[in-house]
């Protein structure tokens, strides 16, 4: 069997480079106060040598594990199954990859695993945490705020009275809507169903507010609740149409229902969107493209929501760092919408 040649060490690199073991240490685990020739020469031979930190023996110096937690408050086969959050997923991974920052992704299929997620960031694992899709009755806001672990939330907390000190990334979920429903009205669409998401969750109770700002006073057989998903979108246009056969346009609080209740008008014989004008919510290109006749939706920039979720936590994490201060760091940011014209409206 052939032998393992031995890790280099960091008494190595300071040999190579001629300096201390402590100037080196210094170095490698990003220190300041080593003048630049010293330096690059300390860098050179972390590159010689191909030596690797040890992340134990470096979270011990720097007080930081380069890992941050991705809590996603939904059970896998719905993660796995919503191009939303892989795009969310992706906008987080490559904030964290520039800053040379590991993603550990934790999943909750029941409470028993919202109290395993509670002890896993109390224990230390994780410079702090992300967290999304969570459900208003959700233990976990609770459950991190004990753990005493920076968070980014997204999506507008809903847990509480306020939002003061909570840092989070949204989108104007409500103004996108209004604009989803003007649209429809102005193209004289007169009786406007709506498909609800989920209202236990803040991006679709905001959407159905924004609903309600454009129609008034709506007839509630017009409104039918979801669960952003497509056979939520399916079960949702069935009874829509069951209550109101009359109805003549739809806004579906995201893609995936949009594409499920395209399908049941499809069945039914009605066109669209000259017998039924449909309007979706997100954007997501591999849903809103595909269905038939291409979907008419409000665009939010999801990449981008997970970047700059990324990124509020990393500037927070240096803030607590004097040496890298950043007092104008915001606590949350709104990021604006746009309609999406295609074929359904």
């Amino acid at each position: 069997m052939t032998e393992t040649a031995p890790r280099p060490t960091l008494e190595a690199v300071a040999a190579r480079a001629g300096v201390s073991r402590a100037t080196a240490s210094r170095v490698v685990n990003g220190g300041d106060g080593v003048r630049r020739p010293l330096a690059e020469r300390v860098l050179q031979a972390v590159e010689e040598l191909g030596y690797v930190p040890n992340q134990a023996a470096r979270s011990l110096v720097t007080k930081r594990h380069d890992a941050v937690a991705v809590v996603i408050a939904e059970p896998e086969t719905r993660v796995f199954a919503d191009p939303f959050f892989g795009l969310q997923l992706r906008g987080i991974s490559k904030e964290l990859t520039a800053h040379d920052t590991q993603l550990v992704l934790l999943l909750t299929e029941g409470r028993d695993d919202h109290a395993r997620v509670g002890r896993y960031l109390a224990g230390g694992h994780v410079d702090g945490a992300l967290v999304f899709s969570l459900h208003l009755d959700d233990p976990l806001p609770g459950l991190i705020q004990r753990a005493g672990v920076p968070t980014v939330f997204g999506g507008r907390p809903g847990w509480s009275d306020g939002t003061h000190g909570i840092a989070y990334v949204d989108s104007d979920n409500r103004g996108g809507a209004r604009e989803a429903v003007r649209h429809l009205a102005g193209l004289g669409r007169t009786r406007i169903g709506h498909i609800t998401g989920a209202l236990d969750q803040t991006s679709a109770a905001d959407r159905l507010d924004g609903y309600r700002d454009v129609v008034g006073d709506a007839d509630p057989r017009l409104i039918a609740e979801s669960d952003f998903t497509p056979a939520g979108g399916e079960r949702a246009m069935r009874e829509l149409l069951e209550n109101r056969p009359g109805l003549d346009a739809v806004f579906a609080a995201n893609d995936l229902t949009a594409s499920g209740a395209l399908r049941v008008l499809r069945e039914r014989g009605l066109r669209v969107p000259e017998d039924v004008a449909v309007v979706g919510f997100d954007d997501m290109l591999p849903v809103a493209e595909q269905t038939d006749p291409p979907l008419t939706t409000v665009r939010q920039n999801i990449e981008e929501m997970g970047r700059l979720m990324a990124r509020l936590l990393l500037r927070g994490l240096d803030r607590d760092d004097p040496e890298e201060g950043a007092d104008d760091t915001p606590r949350s940011i709104v990021l604006p919408t746009t309609l999406v014209r295609r074929a359904s409206a």
